[in-house]
């Protein structure tokens, strides 16, 4: 086994069963594992990479590749992990440091479906959902945000509406008839508005925490949830 795989393995048994991640240097022509902390407060099903770790890293030596584990699943890419590896544009090496398998995937491409993605907080979430819906039916690149550290903390400041705002939306008056495509922000279970959803005609697109993507009749209980409405105008 090279030398920087048996650090990353050695690192993964140590926050076992916590997810670890790090970063694959090239240090003057000799491959080198940076180990990074991991700042999800989930962080036993996903990871955040320290941001500064990520600096000091590049500072050490030319960042070639991510490396993560799966503490308790095969390390075959998930949906995420695919997800996660096009918007960094490396390549992702994953271990499992029960089995001491390794999986490997790299940009090539690919794009979550619309309908039955997995959620994953910052990476396969609402916004997300909207984000790539734009792009793929609207040919529309919206802007995405920096997330707070958890769904918690989300919670008590959604941003939402700043977010509609900052990226070419307007509110609806309330006599404007809904039009496909209209962004819808809820409260689901919670007071704030901390829940995006894109209207098709007497449907919602959406992605709940914890669930897959869906389309499903805009019931009465989304209507009732729905705070307010935007449309994209620039």
């Amino acid at each position: 086994m090279n030398d920087w795989k048996e650090a990353a393995l050695s690192h993964a048994k140590i926050e076992d069963p916590k997810e670890s991640v790090g970063l694959l240097l090239n240090v003057k022509g000799k491959e080198r594992y940076y180990p990074c902390n991991n700042l999800s407060m989930s962080s036993y099903q996903c990871f955040v990479l320290d941001p500064e770790d990520y600096v000091r890293a590049d500072n050490t030596g030319e960042i070639t590749a991510i490396i993560h584990s799966h503490p308790t699943t095969p390390p075959t890419p998930s949906q995420a992990d695919l997800v996660g590896c096009e918007n960094s544009n490396l390549p992702w090496h994953i271990v499992n440091p029960k089995t001491e398998q390794w999986g490997y995937c790299e940009p090539n491409g690919y794009k979550a479906p619309l309908l039955g993605r997995e959620w994953v907080w910052g990476v396969t979430d609402c916004w997300s959902l909207v984000r790539d819906w734009y792009r793929e039916e609207k040919q529309i690149e919206l802007k995405d945000y920096q997330r707070s550290m958890t769904p918690e903390e989300f919670l008590n400041n959604p941003l939402f509406e700043e977010y509609a705002t900052q990226t070419g939306f307007r509110e609806l008056e309330p006599n404007e008839a809904l039009q496909e495509g209209d962004v819808l922000l809820m409260s689901i279970l919670h007071p704030t508005l901390n829940h995006v959803a894109i209207f098709l005609g007497d449907m919602v697109l959406h992605h709940l925490a914890d669930r897959l993507s869906c389309r499903e009749p805009y019931s009465p209980w989304l209507l009732k949830c729905t705070g307010k409405r935007f449309r994209y105008v620039a």
